[in-house]
């Protein structure tokens, strides 16, 4: 098929699916199709093991949906496809691309729409059979249409042939729903890449080029390299002794002083945020210096070691919140947020691994953010393959931490277990219980298409 076909079939489906429905099953659906139209379409594109993987992760990301409809099942589907057809598209950018190319879309594809040469094919039709349908249906049907409206001014029997029949269909929401789904498909397969896109693709490599030139390369005009150097090895020198210190005094607070429970909330978030704000910190740090030169300078042996140190030292620091993150939730059970702190920490350490092998293999800062967002896309599907709101609640039944009624009744896609524990201890009557289930009620009785299938499961509470 061709683009303009692919488009206009696209905006067809997507009609179809969402008229007079709400986001759900349907979402799923037009995820495959899509996921289905691009395997089919563009198979000749699969030129390496990464376009399998991405195909495997839409399929699952968009069954995921169809499960739970949640925000996060609704960041995999987007960000699988979009990678998926960016990927066969243009496989040559860095993925890196797909985010601000995505955001610039949604704004300029309202006004390519109208380009009508770029998508559309030439006015001159070559196809007998388009030639055909024209000459022997729409120009009839048009003038059909005319005189009919003509003659039903002059007979009021005549023209209730066809108003007496009434169909059920709200024009104004197909209108809408029609405009936005060719919309969606026109950004998708006619999405546009400007040229700087290409031009700069280069400065994302994971190598440098012109290794000679960068050697050579000042931060600051008015510095030689020499005292460039040094100054680097004095600034991290003395940020390695102070990051020691801090954690020192930080494990100390932490694991040795006695904190009062009432505080322990307070003083963690507390710590925790410092610690973001050092990791951030300490990779911006090692990118400021290691953004050229120095990776290949034979004479910042020195600054690379303490460089690494400061990398380790930063594992460290990473570790003990770990650990004393672990201690809260086993003293206040677990959440959403602490779950986020290990999802973020994981991250961190990853970050600074590869900040550690950027400056071994002597690579781009674009290194650290092309291996990264791969991390941070595997994040957010693993996010939203796992029932996290069912494995709080079982957790913190079993260990009876956090098992207020307000709490677990905020979790999401947790109800069996919710249900089994208030039926116990005979909460059932609540307030905030009876909203829940009004709530799963309401879910349960969507059509097909606006449902999340989770709900189609979960047994109705008698």
């Amino acid at each position: 098929m061709k683009k303009h076909q692919i488009i206009l079939a696209s905006s067809l489906i997507f009609t179809l699916l969402f008229y007079n429905e709400s986001v759900g099953v349907n979402l799923a659906i037009f995820g495959l199709l899509l996921t289905g139209s691009i395997c089919y379409f563009f198979q000749d594109r699969f030129t390496d093991r990464s376009h399998l993987i991405l195909v495997v992760t839409s399929v699952l990301s968009c069954l995921a949906f169809a499960w739970y409809g949640d925000f996060a099942s609704f960041l995999a589907l987007s960000m699988s496809v979009l990678f998926l057809q960016f990927k066969t598209q243009d496989y040559k950018l860095k993925i890196i691309q797909v985010f601000p190319l995505v955001f610039l879309n949604g704004f300029t594809s309202i006004g390519r729409i109208f380009m009508f040469s770029q998508w559309l094919p030439e006015r001159k039709i070559h196809n007998n059979f388009a030639k055909k349908l024209i000459a022997y249906f729409v120009i009839p049907a048009i003038f059909l249409t005319v005189f009919f409206a003509a003659y039903s001014f002059g007979s009021t029997h005549f023209s209730s042939l066809l108003t007496d029949y009434t169909l059920d269909i709200d024009i104004v929401e197909v209108i809408l729903i029609g405009v936005l789904g060719f919309y969606i498909s026109f950004s998708f397969w006619n999405y546009w890449v400007p040229d700087v896109c290409y031009d700069k693709n280069s400065l994302l490599d994971n190598d440098f080029d012109d290794i000679t030139e960068i050697k050579n390369q000042k931060t600051f005009s008015f510095l030689d390299l020499d005292f460039e150097r040094k100054s680097g090895e004095i600034t991290l020198v003395l940020l390695n002794f102070m990051l020691l210190i801090f954690i020192v005094t930080y494990n100390y607070e932490q694991f040795f002083e006695v904190i009062e429970k009432s505080n322990l909330s307070a003083d963690t978030h507390e710590r925790v945020n410092s610690v973001i704000f050092s990791i951030v910190m300490a990779v911006g740090l090692i990118l400021f210096y290691f953004k050229g030169g120095f990776n290949f300078d034979k004479k910042a042996a020195n600054l690379k070691k303490l460089a690494k140190i400061w990398i380790v030292l930063n594992g460290f620091l990473i570790l003990s919140t770990i650990i004393k993150n672990s201690e809260y939730i086993s003293v206040f059970g677990l959440t959403y947020k602490r779950l986020g702190v290990y999802a973020f920490l994981i991250l961190a350490i990853i970050g600074l691994v590869f900040v550690f092998l950027k400056i071994t293999k002597q690579k781009t800062n674009a290194y650290l953010a092309n291996q990264m967002v791969w991390y941070f896309y595997g994040t957010v599907l693993l996010c939203s393959f796992v029932n996290w709101g069912n494995l709080i609640t079982n957790y913190n039944i079993s260990v009876n931490k956090c098992v207020e009624p307000l709490f677990l009744s905020d979790l999401n896609f947790n109800d069996e277990a919710r249900r089994d524990y208030f039926s116990k201890l005979h909460l059932d009557g609540q307030l905030i219980e009876i909203k829940k289930e009004e709530q799963i009620d309401k879910y349960q009785n969507k059509t097909f298409l606006s449902k999340a299938l989770y709900y189609e499961f979960l047994n109705t509470k008698k």
